[in-house]
């Protein structure tokens, strides 16, 4: 596994990096790929609040885990993080297993109407751009699972259009599918 380190706010000792390698290094097992990445992000705010993020790419997957510690606890945060990911790993696992064996997911429930409040501006804070690949339904679900996000972005591998697949507040998952303009 290959290991980036971004500082905010803080200096990184070798120790820490060291540590943080080898918690992260006890999760290669569930990667089969040697071009696994791990992108480790340590921050400290206010109130010496510890925020470690590390994010793992490997084998189609992204996993990605946000803890904080308290009182310069970099290491509890590390910790945190690190079990955070494998229980993540290990409950979408078991998920996976099982729908492979069922018939597969119902078909997605039509969209809830929604109301737009006006605003003055729209003011983006952040952009993020990413590629987006050909997956099934169900893989964007236990990919979105695994970022612990509430939609995920791709291409559909049956007929290549652009989905989104997201959680719903009542419970279970919708799925957009958007159509080319005619």
């Amino acid at each position: 596994m290959k290991y980036t380190y971004a500082c905010k706010k803080v200096s990184l000792n070798d120790s820490i990096k060291e540590y943080a390698e080898k918690k992260i290094s006890k999760l290669e097992r569930y990667f089969r790929e040697d071009d696994t990445t791990a992108f480790v992000t340590f921050a400290v705010e206010k109130d010496h609040l510890c925020t470690v993020e590390i994010t793992i790419r490997g084998g189609g997957t992204l996993l990605r885990a946000q803890t904080e510690a308290p009182d310069g606890d970099m290491r509890g945060a590390i910790d945190a993080a690190v079990g955070y990911i494998e229980r993540q790993i290990l409950k979408n696992k078991t998920r996976l297993a099982k729908r492979l064996r069922s018939e597969g997911f119902p078909p997605a429930a039509p969209t809830d109407a929604f109301e737009v409040a006006e605003e003055k501006e729209f003011n983006i804070v952040r952009t993020k751009r990413f590629a987006v690949k050909p997956m099934s339904t169900e893989e964007a679900i236990l990919q979105m699972n695994l970022l612990d996000h509430d939609f995920f972005v791709f291409r559909s591998s049956e007929d290549d259009s652009l989905c989104i697949v997201y959680q719903r507040k009542n419970g279970g998952y919708g799925l957009i599918v958007t159509d080319e303009e005619e």
